[in-house]
């Protein structure tokens, strides 16, 4: 795939998820937290898939709680995720969809994202002050 792909199947969500995961998984400062977290990678490269073919595609194939998730991620890591991370974690996401797609639903894939890498950190400080 390359970027005059449009992006608008589950297969090519995959290839996206999958994609973006391996550099994350290789970055300094992302990896070693998502490698100590995860231990099936397999299985959470198909939830990640689910997740995003629900949000982009308005399929019904995802079930959880991301935000619940990540608080229990943060914990686990002693409270040290932080906005530099989420950063990081977008431009790593806009970077790979850039490389390999282009279009409406690649625009929404880079909006949602945003929007939700501010919700989801803006719930793991409430957590923490609600434990604190």
């Amino acid at each position: 795939m390359d970027s005059t792909t449009l992006l608008n199947s589950k297969e090519q969500i995959r290839f996206l998820v999958e994609s973006f995961y391996k550099k994350v998984r290789l970055h300094p400062q992302l990896g070693p937290i998502f490698n100590e977290v995860i231990l099936d990678w397999p299985q959470h490269l198909d939830h990640l898939t689910n997740f995003w073919e629900t949000s982009l595609l308005r399929a019904k194939s995802y079930y959880g709680n991301p935000i619940e998730k990540h608080q229990e991620v943060d914990a686990s890591v002693h409270h040290s995720i932080e906005m530099e991370h989420f950063g990081i974690w977008l431009q790593l996401w806009f970077e790979t969809i850039d490389q390999y797609f282009h279009g409406e639903t690649a625009q929404l894939a880079k909006n949602r994202a945003r929007n939700m890498s501010t919700f989801i950190f803006l719930k793991i400080y409430e957590a923490r002050n609600k434990k604190a």
